[in-house]
């Protein structure tokens, strides 16, 4: 889709835009600069859908330290169109989508502060938004197809490119958390729905989840405070995930539509972009959690002000080590196909059948795998394609199905509590039977393959 960008200037009529109900307080800039995203349309689920956020062009603007309420400047100049700022973990660089020209797909530039000097990291026919620094020297970002938005990693140089997702749906990097997983949004059900959540990965594609199995409530833009507790909006609404929680936790916060995208200062402050309505623009403002009003940092008439990002050095997430091997299918171990989030079953099913997705997104089936008394399975799957699983009874009748896709990198091992069970849910200290009976895997690729080529129990070879 070509978008017509439009170059914003500084020179803007520039107002403060107090929201309705919020008592009016002296804004104070936190002690860093920040960079914002200036447009003159935001929609923050248009990705999703595979469309322009910002269907008018936008701005990266730079606020500086202690000066709220004076003019932004520009982060970059010779741009048609810049969003997306994400700040090194040593702060000494910034990476950002950009367009130079209006007709331009947007793609993955990075800027050093000191100097100012570019360089160009993704360049692609189709575009690419959303970038974010992981460690070891590489970065996430999402790659437009005409399928949607895919996850995909890189070098800091461009180079080793490698798709994280595996989905006919979009996917788009939220935040790299501190264990080095990637938090990202998607529909919901995964890779079919259209209800924005936030699921995780590993920096390598691989161990893919939901974060929390409480779905129903769109939400998106979530962010790690560092309590170590996940910050997301719901549009009209803050909340959090903490490790205590098995769902989350309501925020209680000024009322106001929220664009998500929160930053955390030093002081524990949240800057947030919010507005009052529909037909409104957001602003930049700053809230101490429990207080009963939020601070005006930046309005400008006919803007939105989102994507707020302080420029300070933070914590390198830990790096991950991939344990995948080259194979062109993984393992996948079910310790009890009958516990679920919406119900344990009474019996264990008869067999498990294994679907998946052909090109033109039409669900074909690869096979059928038995499951034991205790209701394991041991299957091997297709790699890095959509996968379902459906549980069958002994006619073959459907007992239980996901509605969503998922998928699984070439040579992961992996296992599964149950069948949508959730993070709260811990095995019980047995060997499933689906191992007694044997270590080979029942072969649902759709593909055979010489019994040699088959590689047993999770963890061997």
């Amino acid at each position: 889709m070509r978008v017509i960008a439009r170059v914003m200037t500084i020179a803007a009529p520039f107002a403060l835009v107090l929201i309705c109900g919020f008592a009016p307080e002296p804004a104070q800039s936190p002690a860093a600069d920040i960079i914002v995203t200036a447009a003159l349309v935001y929609d923050p689920l248009a990705a999703l859908r595979g469309e322009e956020r910002f269907p008018k062009g936008a701005q990266l603007l730079v606020i500086h330290a202690g000066k709220a309420g004076s003019n932004p400047e520009p982060l970059v100049t010779g741009f048609a169109a810049t969003a997306d700022a994400n700040v090194s973990f040593d702060a000494k660089t910034v990476l950002f989508a950009g367009k130079k020209t209006a007709g331009d797909p947007w793609q993955i530039w990075e800027l050093t502060i000191a100097d100012h000097s570019l360089r160009k990291i993704v360049a692609d026919a189709n575009g690419a938004i959303r970038p974010l620094y992981l460690p070891g020297g590489r970065l996430v970002y999402a790659h437009r197809t005409y399928k949607g938005y895919r996850l995909e990693a890189a070098q800091l140089d461009g180079s080793a490119v490698q798709p994280l997702s595996f989905l006919q749906a979009s996917t788009l990097p939220a935040s790299v958390l501190k264990d080095g997983r990637i938090l990202f949004e998607a529909g919901f059900p995964f890779g079919s729905g259209s209800t924005p959540e936030l699921f995780l990965v590993y920096s390598d594609g691989s161990g893919v989840e939901s974060y929390r199995c409480d779905h129903g409530t769109a939400r998106w833009e979530g962010t790690q405070l560092a309590s170590g507790d996940v910050v997301f909006t719901h549009g009209a609404t803050l909340a959090k995930f903490t490790s205590s929680l098995a769902a989350e936790e309501r925020i209680v916060a000024p009322r106001a539509e929220y664009a998500g995208a929160i930053a955390e200062t030093a002081t524990g402050a949240w800057l947030v972009s919010v507005r009052s309505g529909a037909g409104t623009h957001y602003t930049l403002k700053l809230w101490k959690p429990g207080a009963a009003a939020l601070q005006t940092l930046l309005a400008k008439s006919g803007e939105d002000i989102v994507e707020p990002v302080l420029v300070a050095a933070h914590t390198t997430p830990k790096r991950h080590p991939s344990g995948l091997h080259d194979w062109s299918y993984a393992n996948l171990l079910a310790l009890d196909s009958r516990l679920s989030r919406d119900g344990d079953l009474r019996v264990a099913p008869a067999s498990v059948r294994l679907e998946t997705q052909d090109a033109q997104g039409r669900t074909v089936i690869t096979g059928t795998a038995p499951v034991e008394a205790d209701g394991s399975f041991f299957a091997k799957v297709p790699a890095e394609q959509p996968i379902r699983f459906v549980l069958l009874d002994k006619k073959g009748a459907v007992l239980r199905q996901e509605h969503g896709w998922f998928w699984i990198r070439r040579g992961e091992q992996r296992y599964c509590v149950g069948c949508h069970t959730g993070p709260e849910r811990s095995p019980v200290n047995r060997l499933p039977a689906a191992l007694l009976r044997t270590t080979t895997p029942a072969d649902l690729t759709g593909v055979k393959e010489p019994r040699e080529s088959q590689h047993g129990t999770p963890g061997g070879n």
